[in-house]
């Protein structure tokens, strides 16, 4: 995400406040190695099995893994009649995988004549994250996607004056916060649960996943005005670097205004 999204060095729009120029496309990718062992599961059974994984960071989009053709388990591909163009690299074809009495149509996909800009593409796979049933970075499973190496997680305590509102109403106030930097992403200030307002929070059925803080469950937000669906959301079981947010809440959405200092803080 760091390199590839918002205004960052490979995204379409770079930020302007630089002293040198990228000599290019405006469309950037780069291909590097990932450094430890991946494997992807269906049914039980390992598909796909590799200590020489790229991560592509291509502008505009998530980093995609990529993985020798070799490294993917002999039987298990079949190749379909499916195929997508990307003027950035070229045609992809497809393959099913199939494990376990299972098949995951059209689940992996090959430029096999790629574009000369992208050449180094031409003996690797890249697989569709979700078809998959388990991911396995070492011998740990993986939450959402592999971790990109150039985005971050910073997680710090401060003191200053928190306040949440919605309309006229105060829905939390603090000033033993966290405050949470992520790569790409405005600051988030999660606050203790006892700091807000808890007769006003429904527990809500979504649910999204991050891979560099967890598993994500909200809370809407019952105001005289009306539902705010999903404005709050805690990290029951935070992963490993963003472990001080357990317990805490984060307000945000559209409605809802965070003051810091007595400053509002952009959405």
């Amino acid at each position: 995400m760091t390199l590839t999204l918002g205004d960052a060095p490979l995204s379409s729009r770079p930020r302007d406040t630089v002293n040198y120029r990228i000599d290019g496309p405006a469309h950037r990718l780069l291909l590097q190695p990932f450094p430890r062992r991946v494997r992807a599961v269906l049914r039980g059974e390992t598909v796909l099995d590799t200590t020489h994984g790229m991560l592509l960071h291509e502008s505009n989009l998530l980093p995609q893994l990529y993985v020798p053709r070799g490294d993917v388990r002999d039987g298990v591909l079949n190749r379909t009649d499916h195929h997508t163009h990307c003027p950035f690299k070229g045609e992809a074809s497809y393959w099913s995988v199939t494990a376990g009495g299972q098949t995951a149509d059209n689940a992996v996909w090959s430029y096999l004549d790629p574009l000369p800009e992208a050449s180094w593409l031409i003996n690797y796979v890249g697989p569709y994250w979700h078809l998959m049933d388990a991911w396995l970075d070492e011998d740990e499973e993986v939450t959402g996607h592999l971790r990109d190496p150039y985005h971050r997680v910073d997680v710090r305590s401060t003191s200053r004056h928190v306040r949440v509102v919605a309309g006229e109403e105060v829905i939390a106030e603090s000033r033993r916060a966290i405050l949470l930097s992520e790569t790409g992403l405005p600051n988030r200030f999660y606050l203790p649960a006892e700091d807000v307002r808890g007769d006003l929070l429904e527990l809500s059925g979504t649910h999204t996943v991050c891979p560099y803080k967890g598993i994500a469950s909200y809370r809407s937000l019952r105001t005289p005005s009306g539902l705010i669906v999903d404005a709050a959301w805690c990290y029951p079981e935070p992963l490993d670097g963003a472990q001080a947010i357990r317990g805490y809440l984060c307000l945000a959405a559209e409605g809802v205004q965070t003051w810091v200092d007595d400053i509002r803080l952009e959405p």
